[in-house]
């Protein structure tokens, strides 16, 4: 049954805000386990206190980081699920009344173009002047309307890496620029343990996307082969969590593979998610 505009609006807030302040069971299992196996007190120390900070965001509602974050909405589209504008404005609208309830950070800056470009427009005071990024779509399954909310912050971003990686006909060469990409991108990110989210397409904007859907789709206890050995390599350059060394440099890592063209190339997205992230929290809006 189709939701009416003021339900989607509330629907949409409060999944913003779960996105922004609650870690899912399944990356509280992950820290859990990665506490148990830390050998080095400083790096256990660091996970015992992200996984607290994520107990206290999730009880109080409030943003497990300063950098709130900005929203990425992927919204997967069931075969008789009817999608209007009037639709995407009470999404649009429930993000808006979510940045001001978490409360998110300020940091929208106005003005055209060139201001925006270069910070000259001055500072959004609205938590809401931060606007969400365009929305992805794709098709499931289930007929339903489900959006899934994630909070990107400004470090990830800054330490990502989206580029043509020559695979010679093997995957372990792209493997392999993966882990170099990944491990120089941890260590200069600072908040790590890190989640992986990595995608491979046939154009840019194909791996970023696949990156995106990997966050949406990944789960902590369910790894495949090439996403352990991610892991398992990066963890190896002994960076840990905020630098200490240790283990733990990377929790886990989401890889999404998507349609490949006859080609020397194959275009990757690696985006080291600080230890907050993935920010995500799903909703069925229909």
């Amino acid at each position: 049954m189709s939701k009416s505009y003021d339900e989607i609006v509330s629907l949409v807030c409060d999944t913003l805000v779960d996105a922004g302040s609650t870690f899912r069971e399944d990356k509280k299992e992950a820290y859990k386990k990665a506490i148990e196996k830390e050998t080095n007190d400083k790096a256990r120390w660091v996970l015992e206190q992200i996984l607290e900070n994520a107990e206290a965001a999730e009880e109080n509602k409030s943003p497990l980081c300063d950098d709130s974050g900005i929203p990425h909405l992927l919204l997967e589209v069931g075969e008789d699920t009817p999608v209007t504008g009037k639709t995407l404005d009470a999404i649009r609208e429930g993000i808006v009344r979510g940045l001001r309830k978490l409360p998110g950070r300020p940091m929208g800056i106005m003005g055209g173009d060139s201001e925006r470009i270069d910070q000259s427009g001055g500072l959004d005071p609205d938590s809401a002047g931060v606007a969400p990024a365009p929305i992805l779509l794709r098709r499931c399954e289930e007929n339903v309307l489900r959006l899934h909310i994630l909070m990107f912050g400004g470090g990830p971003a800054i330490r990502a890496k989206t580029y043509r990686v020559f695979h010679k006909h093997n995957t372990q060469v792209v493997l392999d620029e993966i882990v170099s990409w990944a491990t120089q991108g941890v260590k200069e990110l600072g908040c790590s343990p890190c989640t992986l989210a990595v995608g491979i397409g046939r154009s840019h904007f194909e791996a970023t996307a696949m990156m995106l859907q990997a966050q949406a789709d990944g789960r902590y206890d369910v790894q495949s082969e090439m996403e352990e050995e991610i892991t398992r390599r990066v963890n190896e350059a002994d960076i840990g969590p905020l630098g200490l060394h240790g283990n733990t440099s990377v929790i886990a890592t989401f890889l999404k593979v998507g349609p490949q063209r006859a080609s020397g190339v194959r275009i990757v997205c690696v985006r080291p998610t600080c230890c907050f992230e993935p920010r995500i929290a799903t909703v069925e809006l229909s």
